[in-house]
């Protein structure tokens, strides 16, 4: 069999509400094809408009086999490239972000306009026609402030995924913020682990001291339906009153979802003391409780939304054993440094968090490579969340691999 059959049999392979076997986390086979059947497929968060606000500005991310530049041009227009020299492959941009006039090959200095166009290339005589040798374009979208791209030839339709997670961010206006810090963690897992983890927090009672000291989780908002809780019903009608959606929405295919849940009592921001990180507000309710406004988009990102400031979390595979988890705190674009917020109390908790989550992805990393590792189910009703996603994997999985 090639890897694309031996994968699909494997995924096939799977029980109902069970979690994945040993091979589908560690073999190279099947992290070929995830790349092949989702990361080179599907929308993946690169990130935000203010990071790149003037002309010239980029930052560069690695999609599975593919390096990428994003770039504000000339005109203001936020656009994605195949990080790859059209003359013999060279990375054009590498550092992780920076500023240019032009896009300039370190190699053989090949110079590319900020709208991809080849504007000089020596030595490549009369018949060379600079217009045949433009940057590779890659699928870009924004929606409030978010980058997205899709190295695929033809992107999936991104309009439904637009359209459900507008209300949700709009009111917080996110193009009026900026980057407070900036985390990058290497997790020594597979990139299924890192997600799994985040869609549960039945680990969080013994892991998660500092999170919980204003996070709650609602096993209603999982993903999977089920009854409501009347504190959150009661939650998200005081929070739509004040122009805020809150009730949970689910995509077609469980890609995505957004919701807002209430946090512990009196906590309206996560700091060690619950109070508010930053001075100012994201949104303009008037409420001060409005919980935390929770989505995700498989396979690359989740995020959190408070009154104060919002968190924006970045996963992208590495290999099949190592993962790159990038958060970054966003608080108002006006909002000083030791004035408006303390850099130690925004950051605390979920630096903590995302430490303790590595720990967590690693030790199950190394435990699922034991030849004994037998896949056990999921609990009914703490698991629903991460039963989702595995689901969602599984099923994209065989509907591509079957083609």
């Amino acid at each position: 069999m090639n890897s694309a059959e031996s994968t699909l049999e494997l995924v096939k392979q799977r029980k109902p509400r069970h979690a994945l076997s040993r091979e589908l986390y560690t073999n190279e086979d099947v992290f070929a094809e995830d790349l092949n059947q989702i990361w080179h497929k599907e929308w993946i968060f690169a990130g935000h408009t203010f990071e790149i606000e003037k002309p010239g500005e980029y930052f560069t991310l690695q999609v599975g086999h593919y390096p990428v530049v994003v770039v504000r041009d000339d005109q203001g227009i936020v656009r994605a490239f195949h990080n790859a020299c059209r003359h013999r492959g060279s990375r054009i941009c590498q550092n992780d972000k920076g500023k240019n006039a032009k896009l300039v090959c370190p190699y053989h200095k090949w110079t590319f306009g900020l709208d991809g166009n080849l504007l000089f290339a020596g030595n490549m005589g009369a018949e060379f026609n600079p217009k045949e040798h433009g940057l590779m374009p890659v699928n870009c979208e924004i929606v409030n402030s978010y980058i997205y791209i899709c190295v695929a030839d033809e992107a999936p339709n991104f309009a439904p995924f637009r359209d459900a997670v507008t209300p949700f961010i709009e009111p917080h206006f996110l193009d009026n913020c900026k980057v407070a810090y900036e985390s990058n963690l290497v997790e020594k897992g597979n990139w299924k682990l890192v997600f799994e983890n985040n869609r549960e927090c039945y680990h969080c009672d013994g892991s998660h001291p500092e999170l919980l000291n204003s996070f709650v989780e609602n096993l209603s908002v999982a993903g999977v339906g089920g009854e409501e809780d009347p504190e959150l019903t009661e939650h998200w009608n005081k929070c739509e009153a004040a122009g805020l959606p809150s009730r949970l929405v689910m995509g077609e295919t469980g890609n995505y979802r957004m919701t807002r849940i209430p946090l512990s009592a009196k906590a309206v921001s996560y700091t060690m003391s619950g109070k508010p990180a930053v001075n100012g507000r994201l949104d303009k309710s008037g409420v001060e409780d409005i919980g935390a406004l929770l989505y995700f988009l498989y396979p690359s990102t989740w995020n959190h939304f408070l009154g104060d400031h919002a968190l924006s979390f970045r996963v992208l595979p590495l290999s099949s054993g190592e993962t790159l988890v990038t958060t970054k705190w966003l608080v108002p674009k006006d909002a000083q440094e030791g004035v408006d917020y303390d850099l130690d109390n925004l950051t605390k908790v979920w630096l903590a968090t995302n430490d303790q989550d590595r720990q967590l992805v690693e030790e199950t990393f190394r435990g699922v490579q034991s030849p004994a590792y037998r896949p056990g189910p999921f609990s009914e009703i703490a698991e629903n969340g991460v039963c989702q996603f595995v689901d969602w994997y599984c099923d994209t999985m065989k509907e591509r691999l079957s083609k």
